[in-house]
């Protein structure tokens, strides 16, 4: 299972650069990151390499947060690799709330993390297409 955590953030300079300086100084990996925001606040996804030391540190620190679960699937690293997972994802009528990419490559593979709402489906839905969602011992993530 891989975890994404959810931190959020006030819209003002340099939250992104203590967070990550935080993480950096207790030896976790950002493996992924996302930001968005508001106005008012803003929301940092990220995945590393140690979820919960990084959530433990994060609320010593006195950041407000979530840990939520999050599917990665494995993609061709060439133009349109992405593209069949979409379209399965289109037939089988699943939504995407958000998605974005891991910095990792392997083998010629791009990793793309996807947050659906109805999971077993998307997760039932890949497999039908001969797509197994990645594991996080195989993206090295605890």
């Amino acid at each position: 299972m891989v975890y994404q955590i959810s931190v959020f953030l006030e819209n003002r300079a340099g939250q992104f650069a203590e967070i990550t300086g935080i993480l950096a100084e207790n030896g976790i990996d950002l493996r992924a990151v996302s930001i968005a925001e508001t106005a008012d606040y803003g929301v940092l996804r990220i995945i590393v390499d140690n979820a919960e030391k990084a959530t433990s540190i994060l609320m010593q620190h006195g950041y407000l947060m979530s840990m939520t679960p999050v599917q990665v699937v494995a993609v061709p690293d060439q133009p349109g690799g992405i593209a069949p997972v979409l379209a399965a994802l289109a037939e089988g009528n699943i939504d995407i709330e958000y998605m974005y990419s891991l910095f990792t490559h392997i083998e010629g593979k791009a990793y793309i993390v996807f947050r659906v709402a109805e999971t077993e489906r998307f997760v039932a839905l890949l497999q039908s297409y001969g797509l197994t969602p990645s594991t996080g011992e195989e993206l090295g993530i605890r």
